[in-house]
């Protein structure tokens, strides 16, 4: 700093921040010496802080507003000088400008896949996108943390740290997310996937003084493979009936060359469509059958349909069984299930019957021979 800079610093007495870029979290005051005098104005902005440094220890801190430095303003630097009775001189303190807005402007993206286990497609790799904001929420902690004293702390500096942070994150995120909800619906949870993420990277990034207000999900990807199996696999959807699909693409290719000179196929389509015309004239002048309005007796077209089976059913203690036909009803008999006693049913009984009185069962039972006449 050269004697000019050295004689305004000591005229100048108005300390502020007017910040001109988009990327300064943190600027220190230049001033000659560090010196500042008693009575110097102090201008913080609206999303600024005012951190004062005194030999490396955090001395005071200012919210927004218009400050009058005075020992009774600056009660902590006050005690570390040991002023008692309003001391009027210079005092040395770095003033450290801390922005305290959003910053917007952060990318984050997956280097390496992260791996993670799909119920319907099994271990499946990932990548996603996004950004997010970052905004300072303990400005003494940040100063002390992490800018030192560097006289102007850019985001550039604070990225490196951050990606790390959210790559530890973000693998664990992802595979929690991937448990609960399948590959393919992960796209409408991408909202809920960054609000978990904004709360845990704040959690993390307390200690140095920081917290995430925003973490976006922009996308996330499949492997370029497993997106064109998919991809083969909605077409097969859409596509619906193969075989009726087949069906129209070998007529269209036959349309195709048919139209086509020179390929053969309209020659013999022409054959073709010839026989199927000699094959509708000779059915046309076969001699047809008179039919029994036109007369003639009518020919059945094929043997007539087999009776129906009668249908039994049988009365076993007090539960209805069956249906039986008659050879149902025969091995009901052999195996004495069913006895002249059972009551039976069929279709066009009036009631149930004991099996004697039906004729037609009579055949099931054999006959008992009459009682032997007495001497």
């Amino acid at each position: 700093m050269g004697l000019f800079d050295a004689i305004r610093g000591e005229l100048v007495d108005i300390i502020e921040w007017t910040d001109d870029t988009r990327d300064t979290i943190v600027w220190r005051f230049p001033r000659h010496d560090n010196e500042i005098k008693m009575g110097a104005q102090l201008v913080v902005r609206e999303s600024q802080i005012a951190v004062f440094v005194n030999e490396g220890r955090i001395a005071d801190v200012f919210a927004p507003g218009t400050y009058t430095l005075e020992t009774r303003n600056i009660p902590i630097l006050t005690t570390l000088k040991g002023w008692k009775y309003g001391f009027d001189s210079p005092f040395k303190a770095e003033v450290y400008f801390v922005s305290s807005r959003q910053f917007t402007d952060f990318k984050w993206g997956t280097q390496n896949p992260v791996m993670v286990r799909d119920p319907e497609f099994g271990p499946v790799r990932l990548r996603a996108f996004g950004g997010y904001s970052v905004r300072v929420v303990d400005p003494p902690r940040f100063v002390a943390e992490l800018v030192g004293t560097d006289p102007r702390f850019r985001t550039e500096e604070v990225q490196g740290y951050l990606r790390q942070m959210v790559t530890s994150r973000l693998g664990s995120a992802l595979a929690t997310a991937a448990r609960d909800v399948p590959v393919l619906e992960l796209a409408i949870h991408q909202h809920d996937l960054g609000l978990r993420m904004a709360r845990a990277l704040t959690g993390d990034m307390a200690s140095v003084g920081l917290e995430v207000p925003h973490f976006n999900v922009e996308s996330i990807t499949l492997p370029p493979e497993v997106e064109k199996a998919l991809d083969k696999r909605t077409q097969m959807g859409v596509l619906g009936d193969m075989d009726q699909y087949s069906r129209f693409q070998t007529a269209t290719a036959v349309g195709d060359a048919a139209t086509t000179p020179g390929s053969g196929m309209g020659e013999a389509m022409g054959m073709g469509m010839g026989l199927a015309a000699a094959q509708q004239m000779a059915q046309n002048t076969t001699p047809r059958q008179p039919s029994a309005q036109q007369g003639g007796p009518q020919v059945p077209a094929g043997p007539p349909p087999l009776p129906a089976r009668a249908e039994w059913f049988v009365g076993v203690d007090g539960q209805q069984q069956g249906p039986f036909d008659r050879d149902g009803l025969a091995q009901q008999a052999g195996g004495g299930r069913l006895t002249p006693d059972t009551l039976v049913w069929k279709a066009g009984m009036a009631q149930w019957a004991p099996a004697r009185q039906v004729p037609e069962l009579a055949g099931l039972f054999p006959a008992t021979p009459p009682p032997m006449p007495s001497a």
